[in-house]
């Protein structure tokens, strides 16, 4: 329902990063942002995004400062526009975001920035918006934010209609039903040289790799979904490193090559494969960053952080549980 903004409006909400286990790489639609793939995520409790939305009388255009440094706004314009039209004005919008993880380094930092984003202009316009209209209107800023709408498992549909109104995710189990451990080896604290959208173009555009990626995507997720349902923690587990590996051959045959890994990312890769070798079961995922994320129950979370540690370039380790729903933080 359309609502008219006030001058001075504001709102604030936070929403978790999540990491996808079955990944998403590659678009449908660059103009409404809906992916080429569906995929399966977990959210992160340890890592989020606040963000504030204030529309304001007197500004030319949305402005946006990021852990406190003025940025290039045009991503978020993308959104606020489609809440401006929702609620029938022409007030640009003061956005104050802050990360309490490193920004634009392969830890999905766009994923909760966008979803705290939607929920916090909307609110903010005064739009009441369900939880799969809020993943679409996050999907426009960034795909993987319409996973963080949710808590828990997600899935994101790639979709098939014109309009994306059926691109969304949605919740497959909330974290506090199967409890589990996300161990994240921090291996540089820099943005990444080349940032995903890009990345994901370029794949598209001239990997060999990319039809049979589209291809085996369905009975990935399915498998994996299948997993999710039985709580089967060792096939979850493989399943994830072997999405994981597939995209990586997938980046690596991109012309030029996509190599987001360091040398610190691949001993950690070792690391992690050494721990199950000896009896712990713990499973790497990587994105599009030198970031390494080990899932593992929480009873050997110490032992796995202790590994982590060991790994000659970690520069941090750390733990987070299955985080929440992106909520209103006033």
């Amino acid at each position: 329902m359309s609502q008219t903004i006030e001058a001075g409006a504001t709102a604030r909400a936070r929403a978790h990063s999540n990491i996808a286990l079955v990944k998403y790489w590659g678009k449908n639609d660059a103009v409404l942002n809906t992916p080429a793939v569906g995929s399966i995520s977990i959210t992160l409790d340890a890592l989020y995004t606040d963000t504030r939305v204030t529309f304001r009388s007197g500004l030319t255009s949305d402005e946006l400062q990021l852990n406190g440094c003025r940025e290039n706004a045009d991503t978020v314009t993308r959104v606020l526009d489609l809440v401006r039209n929702a609620s029938a004005t022409t007030l640009f919008a003061a956005v104050e975001s802050a990360n309490n993880f490193p920004t634009g380094a392969g830890l999905a930092s766009s994923a909760s920035g966008f979803a705290a984003l939607a929920l916090a202009a909307t609110a903010a316009a005064g739009l009441t918006l369900t939880q799969r209209e809020l993943s679409i209107l996050a999907r426009h800023g960034s795909g993987s934010a319409a996973r963080s709408i949710f808590g828990g498992f997600a899935k994101m549909h790639a979709g098939t209609a014109a309009d994306g109104s059926d691109s969304y995710a949605e919740q497959l189990l909330a974290g506090g039903d199967w409890p589990l451990t996300i161990v994240i080896a921090i291996t540089e604290h820099g943005a990444k040289s080349i940032n995903s959208t890009v990345g994901m173009g370029s794949s598209a555009a001239s990997s060999p790799f990319y039809p049979a990626w589209l291809a085996t995507a369905p009975g990935d997720l399915t498998d994996l979904a299948a997993a999710i349902a039985a709580r089967d923690f060792e096939r979850l587990g493989e399943l994830a490193e072997y999405n994981c590996l597939k995209l990586h051959a997938l980046m690596l045959t991109t012309r030029p090559a996509l190599i987001y890994w360091n040398a610190a990312t691949v001993a950690t890769m070792h690391a992690v494969r050494d721990l199950r070798a000896s009896g712990v079961p713990a499973y790497f995922t990587i994105d599009a960053g030198p970031q390494v994320k080990v899932l593992c129950l929480p009873a050997d979370s110490a032992k796995v952080h202790a590994a982590l540690l060991n790994v000659s370039g970690v520069l941090e380790v750390r733990h987070s549980a299955l985080g929440p729903d992106a909520y209103r933080l006033d």
